[in-house]
């Protein structure tokens, strides 16, 4: 399975540290939302105006007692529709 046939709702997981980059507005810059093999729910898909070809991803990354936090837009590079432990 791809990102291109995932859909709203379905599991992604981080196969990198995800961080604030200061876009999450409440949460410390640099605060940690996902590490590689964290599980999230995607929220939505998008994409830039000045660049459409690059699909955002917005998700939610569960936390340490399984809650998912806030809605952060992660790149293609920084998920997959399987956990990077399941290879």
């Amino acid at each position: 399975m791809s990102l291109a046939q995932i859909q709203n709702g379905d599991a992604v997981y981080a196969i990198t540290v995800i961080r604030n980059d200061g876009s999450v507005p409440g949460v410390a810059v640099d605060t940690v939302f996902a590490k590689p093999g964290s599980m999230g729910m995607l929220v939505n898909t998008g994409y830039f105006e000045e660049n459409p070809d690059e699909t955002l991803y917005l998700v939610c990354f569960e936390d340490e007692r399984g809650q998912l936090g806030p809605p952060v837009t992660c790149l293609e590079h920084e998920i997959s529709p399987v956990s990077p432990f399941d290879h």
